[in-house]
């Protein structure tokens, strides 16, 4: 982006994707590569307020991408129904928050506590970053959400 080229403004999430997002579906995260090809990872979410939030190991390839290039294209999909936001991260490297983040997401998708607990063991050896995504863009294909 130029000087010249002005920001977007926030777009709002529709109260019908906000209900799509609050089930615990699985997102996929588009990010560009060093050479400009795309690369796609599944990653757990949640939604705070108006923002996505999602977490990694630091040293994987789309962290990595995005504290090159914060561009990113976030999609949820159930079958024909779809909602994709485009904008650009915010990075918390904060350890102790994003252990915090990994174990919400974690027991948002684990219900099992044992289960849960595992995993976050597991994570709490990790070295985790933190993104927050506050959509500039949302399309959505929503049926009775």
């Amino acid at each position: 982006m130029t000087a010249t080229e002005p920001i977007a403004p926030p777009s709002a999430i529709s109260d019908a994707a906000r209900r799509f997002l609050e089930a615990p579906r699985f997102a996929i995260v588009a990010t560009l590569n060093p050479d400009g090809g795309p690369l796609q990872a599944v990653v757990w979410y949640a939604l705070e307020g108006d923002a996505i939030v999602f977490n990694s190991c630091v040293g994987r390839q789309w962290p990595t991408n995005l504290a090159r290039d914060r561009r990113v294209s976030f999609v949820v999909a159930d079958a024909y129904d779809y909602l994709e936001i485009r904008g650009e991260v915010e990075i918390d490297e904060d350890l102790v928050r994003s252990q915090a983040v990994i174990a919400g997401l974690t027991r948002r998708y684990h219900k099992d506590e044992a289960s849960a607990a595992a995993q976050i063991d597991g994570f709490a050896q990790q070295q985790r970053v933190t993104f927050v995504l506050r959509p500039r863009r949302v399309y959505e294909r929503l049926s009775a959400h």
